[in-house]
């Protein structure tokens, strides 16, 4: 049991930080071989409209995939207040409302993204030579958000009890499982675009059903009585509360994605396949600063509900330390580098130029995206829904705003989407930036209407049941 835990309230932050992060950090870089793997497959056995196919979908799913994991996320932050506080009680009750949550959210987004995705590919200008092959895509991994929100839910609560490495095993397992089928259903039956959506839903379903199951058998905090399985109209609305707010958080920064994906849509799949690749190669490279914010937001949560105060800040300027180094290290091999890399997922020249300078554009803005993430992770920590609707709006602001006033200037042509995306970065990066200072200031990282504000009652906690 005490593997499957970790208390950051205590010991050294930076060690803390690197071992909660790294775990998350391998598990992250294979979730993202899902789409490396589909777009690889797909580009170099079926070709570059296919490609261009499954990237033009990409702002679509993650729109209706980032309401279900702002609810995980939600619960995930307020379950980490609750462990923080040594209140194992109310941890389970997260645990079971959460799921309950989840469940309503993850069927309403399937209807929806069922529904509404030919239309809204329509309204994007998605180029005619793509469109039916798109629709198909994006219809079955919209079919698939339940089998893809258990995962999500899975994962996020046993992050919160500081759990990072049971998700990794799974993670490996579905990715490896998943660049098989890839392979049999695309290159050997000829399935297309159909078969790497299948196989990415199958191996994402093992993802999460395989954590539930191990977390059942060896976390205390999962193996819940019959008590705990009633609503509890407290802790659902707790858990709304910030899970909404992050929900709203993530589907305004994919309203911006969208907004790109429509402006990049108007230069042709050429251009859509080399801003597929390149996203899939940023995907990669954000992994770091996502692990990284993650492990701020347990961090700062199980801090918040012990509090600790100091160590929140602490976990701040740590955190930004390890974010800038990690961009000093990626810069030049992004700057160098990006034809080779380009060469993974096609084989058209042309494309490969295209993507390499492209990646020499966005990489000089690093250094911004890494200050969103840490910010971003310790204010979800502390339960700052103001910020996350901060956050979701800027970057509507800045995807939407920059392309127009880009297009103003002919001889920026292309290369506008992709200074338009650094762009958003930086201006994210200042306001999340500004957003932490005010905290610090005014607020002392206690927020107003979180309950760990207020006295608590505490239980003896599993781990220490189990010690005895």
């Amino acid at each position: 049991m005490s593997a499957l835990v970790r208390d950051m309230t205590k010991g050294n932050t930076t060690k803390l930080l690197l071992e909660f992060s790294l775990p998350m950090l391998v598990g992250n870089i294979f979730q993202q071989l899902y789409n490396l793997v589909d777009s690889a497959i797909v580009g170099r056995f079926v070709g570059a409209d296919a490609l261009a196919a499954v990237g033009s979908t990409g702002s679509l799913s993650f729109l209706f995939f980032s309401f279900c994991i702002g609810v995980a996320n939600g619960g995930g932050i307020t379950a980490s207040k609750y462990f923080g506080a040594k209140d194992e009680q109310r941890v389970k009750k997260v645990i079971v409302n959460s799921a309950y949550m989840m469940l309503v959210a993850s069927l309403l987004m399937a209807l929806l993204g069922f529904v509404l995705s030919a239309p809204i590919l329509r309204l994007l200008d998605t180029p005619n030579n793509i469109i039916n092959i798109s629709t198909q895509y994006l219809r079955i991994m919209c079919l698939g958000i339940p089998l893809i929100g258990m995962y999500n839910y899975a994962s996020a609560m046993l992050r919160a009890l500081g759990d990072s490495k049971t998700p990794l095993i799974f993670l490996f397992v579905s990715c490896v499982v998943n660049i098989g089928l890839d392979l049999l259903f695309v290159y050997v039956l000829g399935m297309g675009v159909f078969g790497a959506a299948i196989a990415t839903l199958i191996a994402r379903f093992l993802a999460g059903i395989g954590c539930l199951i191990f977390a059942y058998i060896l976390n205390d905090y999962f193996k819940i009585s019959r008590e705990f399985f009633s609503p509890d109209l407290k802790i659902i609305k707790e858990c709304t509360r910030m899970g909404s707010m992050l929900a709203l958080q993530m589907s305004l920064i994919a309203v911006s994605c969208i907004a790109l994906q429509r402006y990049v849509n108007g230069f042709g799949s050429m251009t859509i396949a080399a801003f597929t690749a390149t996203s899939r190669i940023e995907q990669i490279v954000q992994q770091p600063y996502g692990s990284l914010g993650m492990a701020l937001s347990t961090h700062a949560g199980q801090n918040l509900g012990a509090r600790q105060h100091k160590r929140i800040k602490e976990g701040f300027s740590k955190g930004m330390i390890i974010m800038g180094v990690f961009s000093m290290i990626v810069l030049p091999l992004a700057q160098f580098g990006g034809e080779s890399v380009m060469h993974i997922f096609v084989k058209d020249p042309e494309i490969i130029v295209m993507g390499a300078k492209a990646l020499r554009i966005t990489s000089v803005f690093y250094f911004a995206l890494g200050t969103i993430y840490v910010c971003r992770g310790v204010l979800n920590g502390i339960g700052d829904a103001g910020f996350a609707l901060i956050n979701g709006v800027v970057e509507v602001v800045g995807r939407i705003g920059f392309p127009l006033m880009l297009s103003l200037f002919p001889i920026i042509g292309v290369w506008g989407i992709w200074i338009s995306a650094g762009l958003t970065w930086l201006i994210s990066g200042i306001f999340a930036l500004i957003r932490y200072l005010i905290k610090v200031r005014s607020a002392g990282f206690i927020v107003a209407s979180s309950p760990v504000t207020q006295p608590i009652k505490r239980h003896t906690p599993c781990l220490a049941s189990k010690s005895k």
